[in-house]
């Protein structure tokens, strides 16, 4: 009999993914997590029936918040993660020696306990000396921030359920505030092709733009993510991902990658017609 974990990316189109087994099921405080094994993906993780990462398509989602803000300000030491308790962010963040200062707000403790048991390869961004992980709200946290940080990383799931408070306008505008006079914003963007996803990519875009005087969009392509295909949010207030981006000196720093690479790097900003559009509309319109 074969086992197959289904997900809906919209009402008529559904995810299928055939699983060997279900190696955890639990309930936190938050939320429900799971966690699978399938021949395709290996073992990938759930919460509340939505997959958010597998071991076969992990890198490039990390790879892509990581080394883009990284190849771009030329002098990042401190970075807060929020989410990112599985360590995949922190994991790509460590092999940059100039960074002295990994915060990570996960407020699910659960969640970083079962990734350290089912994805210890993901879960070494943990363990490094400069990583400090904070079980609390990250709302809470963001609020007594002020010029903290040159890079926050917005890992948050999406923007529905218990991280529905990590994609408001008071949000962008605490990250703005616990930014450096420099710092960069990175967060995930979410899926425009569907009509369901449309929305909350239109209420980002219109709410960073407004936030931010540097607000750009780029794009991967990601297997598990509804339509398996990605977009990311860059927001500064001073460097800009095409103008400032430091290719050669990235180069030069010899960091390992299996989806980045510097030419991707200016190609992932050049989006399809429809998603400029899109944007376009949003920055057209009032706060």
């Amino acid at each position: 009999m074969e086992f197959w974990f289904s997900e809906l990316h919209s009402p008529q189109v559904k995810f299928d993914i055939r699983v060997d087994s279900q190696l955890f099921s639990g309930e936190s405080d938050y939320q429900r997590i799971d966690v699978f094994n399938s021949p395709e993906f290996g073992k990938f993780l759930t919460l509340d029936g939505s997959v958010i990462f597998s071991e076969q398509d992990c890198f490039i989602y990390n790879e892509m918040v990581v080394h883009v803000p990284m190849a771009v300000h030329p002098d990042i030491k401190s970075v807060l993660i929020i989410g990112g308790g599985d360590g995949g962010v922190s994991k790509e963040l460590i092999n940059y020696k100039t960074i002295e200062r990994i915060d990570i707000v996960e407020q699910d403790k659960m969640f970083i306990d079962v990734c350290k048991k089912y994805f210890p390869d993901t879960a070494k961004g943990l363990y490094d000396d400069r990583v400090h992980i904070f079980n609390t709200d990250a709302l809470r946290y963001l609020r007594k921030q002020k010029s903290e940080y040159d890079l926050i990383i917005n890992d948050a799931t999406d923007p529905f359920g218990a991280s529905e408070g990590f994609f408001t306008r008071e949000f962008y505008g605490s990250c703005y505030n616990a930014l450096k006079e420099d710092g960069i914003l990175v967060y995930q963007h979410g899926s425009p092709f569907y009509d369901e996803d449309e929305e909350a990519c239109r209420s980002m875009h219109r709410k960073v733009y407004h936030t931010f005087p540097i607000s750009r969009v780029y794009q991967a392509h990601i297997p598990t993510s509804p339509s398996g295909y990605w977009l990311f949010g860059f927001a500064s207030k001073k460097y800009h991902p095409i103008k400032d981006f430091k290719k050669s000196e990235w180069k030069a720093l010899n960091i390992p990658t299996e989806y980045y690479t510097p030419n991707l790097h200016m190609g992932a900003f050049m989006l399809p017609k429809y998603v400029e559009e899109l944007l376009k509309d949003e920055e057209g319109r009032r706060k």
